[in-house]
């Protein structure tokens, strides 16, 4: 698949960052509560330039009955854009929206592990997707882009902002009690309020989304798998 605005350098890849973060919308929730809930991750052999090896997953859960699967797709291939710090979504979007295109079902919403516009350019992976798709998105991290505004509470649920430049892009959220939180973030068509509380749902026994951790599980599946290039962005 051919992705929109495929850059050709670094300073390109900014540009086209700075475009897409203008389309993005975060000031609302959906107006509609979602069912079908899509985590996406992708997998990477060692190789961080282009051309290294990698896999794309797509885990789609239904939030209106206790979580169960209800689609899946994976593709493999390779990266055709270096790992760059705040350009990662240009190696990650070309493989997620191959996957997108084989699922039966197509989600409500898509969460992603990383960033939505806790994002310099208020443009990571969650809002770039999100953009392109159309579909609503959000993101949850393992590790905070910024410091947060406070300390977070201990206790299930607690949370304290991510803030940037005056700005509040995200929200230190604790899933668990005691343990370490995550760091969500808005990424299109979907506030933060409610993108926190989604994240809520979809924790109900681990630190990390169910969508997080079963699309990892099968990104890396796919990658461990994999018989030649079955996808290659252009």
């Amino acid at each position: 698949m051919t992705t929109p605005g495929t850059p050709r350098t670094e300073q390109e890849a900014i540009e086209i960052q700075r475009e897409l973060a203008r389309r993005v919308r975060v000031d609302q929730p959906m107006p509609v509560p979602p069912r079908f809930v899509a985590g996406v991750d992708v997998a990477y052999a060692s190789d961080s330039s282009a051309g290294g090896r990698l896999a794309g997953a797509v885990v789609v859960l239904d939030l209106a009955d206790d979580l169960s699967v209800v689609a899946s797709a994976t593709a493999t291939g390779v990266a055709d854009f270096p790992y760059v710090a705040g350009l990662l979504a240009f190696r990650e979007i070309p493989i997620l929206l191959a996957v997108l295109d084989q699922l039966a079902v197509r989600p409500d919403l898509l969460v992603c592990d990383g960033y939505g516009v806790a994002h310099p350019r208020r443009c990571g992976l969650a809002s770039h997707l999100g953009v392109l798709t159309g579909i609503p998105a959000f993101g949850v991290a393992k590790t905070a882009f910024v410091d947060t505004d406070g300390e977070v509470p201990r206790e299930r649920g607690g949370g304290a902002d991510l803030v940037d430049g005056g700005e509040v892009v995200g929200r230190a959220l604790r899933t668990r009690t005691g343990v370490a939180p995550v760091y969500v973030s808005a990424g299109h068509l979907i506030d933060l309020d409610q993108a926190a509380a989604i994240t809520l749902r979809l924790t109900p026994s681990f630190r990390l989304p169910e969508t997080t951790r079963l699309a990892d599980r099968a990104s890396r599946e796919a990658l461990r798998g994999q018989r030649g290039d079955l996808f290659r962005s252009r």
